[in-house]
Order: structure tokens, then sequence, then C-alpha cells
């Protein structure tokens, strides 16, 4: 049992901005029924390999605690099928493309005059309004049109780098799953439904609150700078003897715990240290001079003596080494014993 238990979802998402939305209501217990389109199903079961018993581990992974058939919404009996669907549901969220769900007949139009209370969510590339509103949109065009190209990567000099996560894609699936939330605490005072929207281009644009403020108040847009923050140091990636740690000795209390670990504390009366803005200002300084620190001795040492000093540390680790880490702590957001953990399975197709 979750907190959205009794909550009926139908889902007509596919890859990941919608399917990551749909996943974390049925997380918390929402009945969610994946509607994939014939006869070749969501395009993340084609994202091979890898593979788990047969099926892409990408369309496991999105697909968690979800029921699924296939309908092809280009007849009549498949849309049959899902106006009674839609009949006894509380949810309904799609990521066609601009048009599609006018064009079938299940527009939040066409819909709200039978189903006053459905709640609708959209998830597009660039929204419902504005002139890129019939542009069709991937994380990698959000991530390139916000901005994040250019301030992701080693050198403010090199060449556009896409940040490795989707990261427009899944905050749009977070933010469509908390306007969702919004829009039933609505109906639970008012009984009316509500359409919902969000798009990658707005999602990636969350991303970019601290790269934002800087343009916005400076006029200068920021650059790539590595592992390091546009407004704190230090706050990044140093090499050690034998690997790689980050270290987060972003304020100035920070900052002194870091240097007593470090035995440094002489850099604290440095002119060119002694404050967030003097040591952003240096920051290439302040690279060279707690790296050589650093390369004194291995990751494991400074760990420890960080750790002593209560300034957040941690070695770099790859998502494969990270697994065993996820064990050993509370892990609840992903096994819930009372939650199904089943997926959606090849289905015929409806026609």
């Amino acid at each position: 049992m979750g907190p959205l238990t009794g909550l009926k979802v139908i889902d007509l998402t596919h890859v990941m901005a919608g399917p990551t939305c749909t996943l974390m209501l049925a997380d918390m217990g929402a009945e969610v029924l994946k509607i994939e389109k014939a006869p070749s199903g969501d395009d993340t079961r084609h994202m091979i390999p890898p593979k788990i018993s047969e099926e892409a581990a990408v369309f496991l992974m999105m697909n968690r605690n979800k029921r699924g058939i296939v309908l092809d919404l280009k007849t009549e009996g498949a849309k049959t099928i899902l106006r009674q669907l839609i009949a006894t549901a509380d949810v309904l969220v799609e990521n066609f493309a601009p048009g599609v769900m006018e064009r079938l007949g299940f527009g939040y139009e066409d819909l709200r005059k039978d189903y006053p209370s459905l709640i609708y969510c959209s998830l597009s590339g660039f929204g419902r309004t504005g002139p890129y509103k019939h542009r069709r949109g991937f994380d990698l065009i959000a991530q390139a049109m916000s901005g994040i190209m250019s301030f992701t990567g080693e050198s403010p000099h090199g060449p556009p780098v896409k940040c490795g996560a989707p990261l427009s894609d899944i905050t749009a699936g977070i933010l469509a799953a908390m306007g969702i939330l919004a829009a039933y605490t609505h109906r639970l005072k008012t009984g009316e439904g509500q359409w919902v929207e969000t798009s990658l281009f707005e999602a990636a644009l969350v991303q970019t609150y601290w790269q934002s403020a800087i343009a916005l108040a400076t006029g200068v847009a920021p650059r790539a700078m590595g592992s390091a923050h546009p407004l704190n140091a230090p706050y990044q990636a140093f090499e050690a003897s034998d690997g790689w740690i980050v270290v987060g000795g972003a304020n100035q209390k920070n900052w002194l715990r870091m240097l007593d670990a470090l035995n440094a504390s002489k850099l604290a009366d440095d002119p060119r240290f002694r404050s967030g803005a003097d040591r952003m200002a240096h920051l290439e300084e302040l690279e060279a001079e707690l790296g050589a620190q650093f390369r004194t001795k291995p990751a494991q040492y400074w760990l420890e003596a960080l750790e002593e000093k209560a300034c957040p540390a941690v070695r770099f680790t790859t998502c494969c080494r990270r697994l065993p880490i996820r064990r050993r702590l509370h892990e609840k957001w992903w096994l819930r014993s009372s939650m199904r953990h089943s997926v959606p399975s090849r289905r015929s197709a409806c026609r």
C-alpha cells in the first residue's frame, strides 16, 4: 500500500520523460496502465544491449510497477477500448508529438466534456504555446537550447558537452508528477480535473538556476569549469596519489575545516583565499595549491582526515562501484516490501 493506492493512471507515454512521471506515481502506489503503440511497443524495448531476461534493461528500469497493453489507436476498436479505460481513470498522461492526441480525438478539450474530473497531463518538447510549439524535442536538444551544454565540460574553450544523465527528461517527469499531485489535491477539494503540462525545455531551464542568476546579474554567460562550482570554491574533484576524490569546501566553515584536515591553515590568511569571493577570483591558483597537497597522499588518507574534521568528501566512483554502497544504505526509495515490482509484458495488440 502506498499513498496513491486507488489512483488509476492511463499512461500513454514512451521513452523517458513521461515514463519517469508515471514511474513515480506507480512507486507511490498508483495503478498505472501503460498503453504501448502497435506493433513495436515503447522505443525503449529496442534500446539494446543490455538485456535482462530477454527484455531491454532500460525498459525494465522505466516501467516497473506498471501493467501494460498494446493498442493501435489508429483503429476505431482501440479507440473504443481507450475511452472505456478513461471512463474509470483519474489521470491520463501523454507525451505524443503536438496535435496527435487532438487528431485521435483524445485531446483535453475533447475529454473534459465527458470526464470533467479527469487530470490530464501533457509533456512535450517546448510546450503548447509559443513559436516552437510544433517542434519535436529530445533531451539533447533541450540541453543545447537551455545553455547546459555551454557550461558543461572541462574547458571554457572546448566543444559543447552534454550532461551524461538526461537531465531534461528526468526533470520533466518529476515536474509532471508534481503537477499531477497538485491537480489531485485541487480535485479532492473541488471535484474538478485540470490540464497539467510541462516541457523538456522548461525542465532543462530548471537545471540552470546558478548559471541563469549569474547571466541575468552580469550579462556574462557562464562557461565550462570542469567539476568546479560557479559560485563557491573549493567545491570540486581533486586527484590524490592513487585516485580521485571530490571535496565540498563550499562555505567558509567547510573551507577552514578542509585546511585543518590538510594541515594547511596558512592558506586561511592568504589574501587570495580569505573569502569565497577571493577564492573564486583566484580559482586557478587555489586549484594549484590544493592539487599539489592532495597528490602527496592516497585518497583514503584524505577521506579519513576530512571526515574527522566534518568536511564533506567522497571517493569518485562509477555506477557499478556505487551499487554495493547503495545496498549498505537504507533503500527506502528503491525497494518497498508493500509495493509491486512487475513491469509490463508484451500483450497482443488491440485493434
